[in-house]
């Protein structure tokens, strides 16, 4: 059967998908790292009859969670880090279905994955990658369940953020299982609601805007310097394109990656992990407004992965958007450089990247000098973009993948209504 013939059967849905891909404002939120450094919580609290009660209280707010093809079953594992790698994937439904009214509430129920991140955490734990795939990238969608019942057919070229109204989660999973070539045992989906609690539950998360960004369409309106976000206002910052660098996708990426190294940062501080009403905070926030899969729907299993990346350094751990240049209505991968990033991935390379932050950060020329840190790439933006390289221990991507460390300190590209 044709991709064509297969539309036209699903005329209802597709046209459901075409109809939010024109009106709706999407909503990048699904924060990688606050998600997993949350699950601390459960064994850093400070005592132990309290632990028992957050322990308690954290499983039962756990939501019902989805079955993916290719987890494993097995028993749960004991407290401690989890043995050897871990693929995760975050995704971030645009659905309104029980929201604030603010977001649309009811009348506004798209289920597409605005936001696809895969978290790669090595063998040996010594570094992690989170790594972003735009919502308008086609990419090849295989045969999915449908979680009604039976299967949906496999598609040769659809847009990424489709996958979630497909086939769920689980679909998601096996599409960028296929794209990328990794098995991927876990997941979870997080909506509006998550982040509000999840950065409010940290005491807010400092951003810095080097330019004024002005969004009509979040109400998102922060003059230039330094911001301490929280609840709506954090959601807001994270979902703001028109106000971001070029206006697109792509440029609210690189805000989303700012956002996500400065909670890297908060969560891994010493004000956070010293104080046990944050962490717990953090746990429930995270479990009661996500939806996970059965394999990660255990409050063991989540400390287990939490306590992997506990002790990665800032700089091992690395945000990248994965390489993609332009096409008809949206975006596709580069290649081999994209590949060249998944068999680094595959190989548990420590990643190093050439290219820039990407158009909707820059660095912070007022952030302190790690002295101790290595000396940054340097290369011409002007220039055509080259294979990845490896030396045997680290692999160095070539320029078209951006991204930052979480130890860099950037700030947000921003964009004034005169310029929109």
């Amino acid at each position: 059967m044709s991709d064509q013939l297969r539309l036209r059967t699903r005329s209802k849905k597709i046209s459901t998908i075409a109809r939010h891909g024109r009106l709706k404002r999407s909503n990048p939120f699904a924060l990688v790292a606050k998600v997993v450094a949350a699950m601390l919580a459960v064994v850093l609290v400070s005592s132990v009859s309290v632990a028992a009660i957050a322990t308690f209280d954290v499983a039962a707010s756990v939501q019902p969670s989805v079955h993916l093809e290719n987890e494993t079953a097995g028993p749960v594992p004991k407290i401690g880090a989890i043995d050897g790698g871990v693929n995760l994937l975050l995704v971030g439904s645009d659905s309104r279905k029980g929201q604030d009214p603010a977001f649309g509430g009811e009348d506004e129920t798209g289920d597409l994955n605005d936001v696809t991140m895969l978290l790669h955490i090595s063998q040996d734990h010594s570094n992690a990658s989170v790594i972003s795939f735009p919502r308008d990238m086609f990419v090849s969608i295989p045969e999915c369940p449908d979680p009604k019942g039976g299967t949906f057919d496999a598609m040769s070229s659809q847009k990424i953020n489709t996958t979630l109204t497909y086939g769920g989660m689980a679909c998601t999973v096996l599409t960028v299982e296929k794209l990328t070539g990794l098995a991927i045992p876990f997941a979870a989906e997080v909506q509006f609601s998550g982040v509000m609690a999840m950065s409010t539950a940290v005491g807010g998360v400092e951003v810095c805007v080097a330019q004024p960004i002005e969004d009509e369409y979040t109400g998102t309106f922060l003059k230039a310097g330094m911001h301490t976000l929280q609840g709506v206002d954090a959601l807001q910052f994270l979902r703001t394109r028109h106000g971001v660098g070029d206006g697109s996708d792509l440029t609210r990426i690189s805000n989303q990656q700012l956002f996500l190294s400065s909670l890297v940062r908060t969560v891994k501080s010493a004000d956070t992990l010293s104080d046990p009403l944050k962490l717990y905070s953090l746990a429930k926030a995270a479990t009661s407004n996500m939806t996970l899969s059965t394999s990660l729907n255990s409050p063991d299993t989540m400390v287990s992965i939490a306590l992997a990346l506990k002790d990665i350094p800032l700089e091992k751990v690395v945000f990248v958007q994965v390489p993609t240049g332009s096409t008809q209505g949206g975006v596709k991968p580069i290649q081999p450089d994209f590949d060249d990033l998944f068999t680094a991935v595959a190989a548990d390379k420590p990643i190093q990247l050439t290219g820039s932050t990407g158009k909707g950060a820059t660095i912070d020329p007022n952030a302190p000098v790690d002295p101790s840190a290595p000396a940054p790439v340097v290369t011409d933006p002007a220039a055509t973009p080259g294979p990845a390289v490896t030396d045997g221990s680290v692999a160095v991507l070539s320029d078209s993948t951006t991204g930052q460390t979480a130890n860099e300190r950037t700030c947000t590209v921003g964009r004034t209504l005169d310029n929109q």
